[in-house]
């Protein structure tokens, strides 16, 4: 298995249980090393570092292909200039990943060939992992703690680092700790409880 680093949508990475228990405002506040986010402020970095699980993935691909690592929400506030983040005036609420606009984003500034991916299922994970140099696919948060059945599928993003005809393996920006963060192995239809059936591919 390939090595692909791992970065965290927050600059803590261990800060998603504190995050879980107080609240994004509060936790993501303490958060030492905001300033590494490219965020001017720690309220722009409390406001996007929520939303950027998309550009984390995006960061981990940049670093493994090019050995130059961007700060996270420079790359957002970059993709939002696309239109593949909205940020509502009035409320500072940001809306996104929108897929569309990143993949554009993406070719424009990085050269990276990404295409839009639906209609998957678990079982036909492995061949389309297997035809894309990379894979960003489309989960429920709450995969990191993979125990029954979660309230949905989707909002959230993990890159795909292997997969095989029985598991697939993934860095999670919002996992717990090193174990639920760095290539986590799961049984492919456990993930299938988790996974949207869409996602972005990166070709060669």
């Amino acid at each position: 298995m390939r090595q692909i680093p791992y970065f965290s949508q927050w600059e803590t990475p261990d800060l998603t249980a504190k995050i879980l228990d107080q609240g994004v405002e509060v936790a993501l506040r303490q958060d030492p090393l905001w300033r590494s986010s490219g965020a001017s402020s720690i309220d722009e970095y409390t406001a996007w570092a929520w939303n950027i699980c998309g550009m984390a993935c995006l960061k981990m691909i940049l670093a493994a292909r090019t050995g130059i690592i961007w700060p996270t929400i420079e790359l957002a506030k970059r993709c939002a200039a696309y239109g593949g983040y909205v940020v509502e005036p009035e409320t500072t609420v940001i809306k996104g990943l929108i897929y569309a606009p990143f993949v554009e984003f993406v070719g424009k500034e990085f050269g990276l060939e990404a295409k839009i991916v639906t209609g998957l299922v678990a079982e036909t994970l492995p061949e389309q992992v297997k035809t894309s140099d990379f894979f960003v696919a489309s989960v429920h948060s709450s995969i990191r703690s993979p125990n029954g059945h979660p309230p949905a599928k989707g909002g959230h993003l993990v890159l795909v680092t292997a997969v095989s005809d029985t598991n697939v393996v993934f860095h999670n920006p919002s996992g717990l700790d090193p174990e639920t963060q760095i290539n986590v192995k799961m049984d492919l239809a456990v993930f299938g409880r988790y996974f949207a059936g869409r996602g972005i591919a990166i070709h060669p």
